[in-house]
């Protein structure tokens, strides 16, 4: 689904602004200093033409040469005062505004890593790197062209007008003769130019959505043979970001020049109106030649006042955009405090029930107990609840009756970062990230070393692929793990588990991805691994919780039958049907399974 252009009738969104100074407050005495410099500025720039002025009727027209060195060497200096000034200016409302956007990423970043996982099953990934990247360097114009330059420029014009009205009002007249015109020109820009820059925003934020999605979906892309079609829709997408680019350059075109012939007419005005006055002596020949420059001078910040009001408009249009990601509430609330020296790993389910959607129970009435040490095994078709039991007991979802407790303590009592700490999760997608096995195994965390991974690694039986590999443990790992078999990724994440010692393992479909021999040879681990260890077991195969203490049978959401193996074969109920479906199965696939006892 493609994002739609955001559209504000606000002119200057002072509220969306203000919520941008308390990120301002901690480098408050350099933003006064901006301030400080730019007034300062502001009142420097416009005193070249009084200067000039003065130069031409005092000195030259006199011929004083000695008077009119000093003049010059005076603004001399006034100039390189004035690029000091300019200098500093340019480099601390930069350094500002990256500054202002580094703390605000982090704390965007910071705020995505606590949102619950049901924020992200409902958005789009490369929206929310839009709003990480693009979105926030935008903000960084607000302070580098906008806020800092627009005030600058605001400044000047004052203290242009001033100075104009100081040596003669009539003059002032006539050169701003054509300012109404102007300004109307401008206005129309600066809505044309505001609309169009939202539609590039909004389209930079579909095209990083597409190639997102669409590069990490790659082989479902091939395998179905869809290039063809999702080329089209690229070509499509792209089309909309190029007419938006091109639309807002359409208007840069008109409007700069239709702007330049406004300033031209003002100043052939001037020089028509001037010639007479100097001609019956009303003005002098330095009094007109300042006015041409203060025309100048004029007009040139309003057509930059303009630009940069629309800067500022597209920063407060990004920074609404992560405000609203900020306000976002659905984070897990974490103000569980426990975090005891040792789990002994009881699980206990109490009249569980959770709805993903509302009206749309998924569990429904689901207790069970798992004492420390044991085993459970999870069975049901898919859709049943297998996997949300695991997704509340880690919180990553919070239930919504019932009570779940670990230790006999709600698992809301306990610390986020404890509770997952201390349950351990393999799933069946494995995910590995750019870097090396030791790196997707420790997950840079400092209390584990090289030993440690080696010594799990050896107790999973992942020791024997990772030596051969080119580095061992340095093997450098693409992305999503692309350079290694599902079976070599999924012993890594046991290794991983592992290595991080949970008082609580779940393996979530871990064997459903690996072939027979990897599977016999996680089986061997696994009964080591859960061995003295609290487990919960979500499989599809059958065959790899046979020894589970109890095992739990989910239809749509209900248990409907719990026991061992050996006694729900016996029972003839769905379980046995399941176990029945898969012998025949394997049988088929020339694999072994235990017979079913009738």
């Amino acid at each position: 689904m493609q994002e739609k252009a955001v559209k504000s009738g606000k002119i200057f969104d002072g509220q969306t602004l203000r919520r941008l100074f308390p990120y301002i407050k901690p480098y408050k005495n350099s933003f006064f200093f901006l301030v400080g410099l730019t007034i300062f500025l502001g009142f420097l720039s416009p005193l070249r033409p009084i200067l000039i002025q003065y130069a031409i009727d005092g000195f030259v027209s006199t011929g004083d040469q000695k008077g009119l060195l000093q003049l010059v060497l005076v603004m001399i200096g006034l100039l390189i005062v004035q690029a000091i000034g300019t200098y500093f200016q340019t480099y601390l409302s930069t350094w500002l505004g990256q500054t202002i956007i580094r703390d605000i990423r982090l704390k965007l970043y910071e705020h995505i890593l606590k949102l619950r996982i049901r924020f992200f099953d409902h958005t789009q990934i490369g929206r929310l790197v839009t709003r990480n990247i693009s979105d926030i360097e935008t903000i960084a114009d607000v302070f580098s062209e906008g806020l800092a330059a627009m005030s600058g420029d605001l400044l000047q014009l004052v203290f242009i007008l001033a100075y104009m009205f100081w040596i003669d009002w009539r003059l002032t007249l006539v050169s701003l003769s054509m300012l109404p015109l102007l300004l109307f020109s401008t206005y129309i820009f600066k809505e044309k130019i505001k609309e169009t820059f939202n539609e590039v925003r909004t389209a930079v934020a579909n095209l990083n959505t597409f190639v997102q999605e669409h590069i990490t979906g790659m082989s479902v892309v091939q395998v179905f043979a869809s290039e063809d079609r999702e080329f089209e829709k690229f070509k499509e997408i792209n089309a909309n970001h190029r007419k938006a680019n091109v639309r807002s350059v359409l208007y840069y075109s008109i409007y700069f020049p239709v702007a330049e012939v406004i300033s031209a007419i003002g100043t052939g005005l001037l020089v028509w109106y001037g010639t007479r006055g100097v001609l019956e002596g009303q003005f002098t020949l330095g009094m007109i030649t300042a006015f041409i420059l203060y025309i100048g001078m004029f007009f040139r910040p309003i057509r930059a006042i303009a630009d940069r009001f629309n800067t500022l408009q597209l920063g407060l249009v990004s920074t609404e955009r992560i405000l609203t990601l900020l306000d976002h509430e659905d984070v897990m609330p974490d103000t569980g405090t426990l975090e005891p020296a040792h789990i002994k790993g009881k699980i206990s389910f109490q009249k569980v029930g959770f709805s993903y959607l509302e009206n749309q129970p998924v569990l429904e009435n689901i207790s069970f107990d798992v004492m420390p040490g044991k085993s459970l095994a999870l069975v049901g078709a898919t859709g049943s609840g297998k996997s949300t039991i695991v997704n509340l007991l880690t919180r990553f979802y919070e239930n919504d009756q019932g009570e779940i407790l670990l230790d006999d303590h709600l698992v809301s009592e306990y610390s986020l970062r404890f509770l997952r700490k201390s349950v351990g999760l393999v799933l069946q997608d494995v995910f590995l990230f750019r870097g090396s096995i030791f790196d997707n195994i420790s997950l840079g965390s400092p209390d584990i070393t090289l030993a440690q991974v080696k010594e799990a690694s050896a107790l999973v039986g992942a020791d024997r692929f990772i030596e051969q590999l080119p580095g061992g443990y340095d093997y450098p790992v693409m992305e999503r793990g692309s350079t290694l078999s599902v079976g070599q990724r999924q012993l890594i994440s046991f290794v991983r588990a592992m290595v991080h010692k949970p008082a609580v393992l779940i393996l979530d479909e871990a064997t459903s991805s690996v072939d027979s021999e990897t599977e016999v040879l996680i089986q061997h681990a696994i009964e080591k691994i859960m061995s003295g260890r609290t487990s919960i077991v979500v499989a599809h195969r059958l065959s790899t919780i046979q020894k589970a203490d109890e095992i739990l049978v989910l239809d749509k959401g209900h248990i409907v039958e719990r026991g061992r193996h050996e006694e729900l074969l016996k029972n003839s109920g769905p379980y046995a049907h399941l176990y029945n479906v898969q012998y025949r199965q394997f049988l088929a696939d020339g694999e072994h399974l235990q017979q079913p006892t009738e």
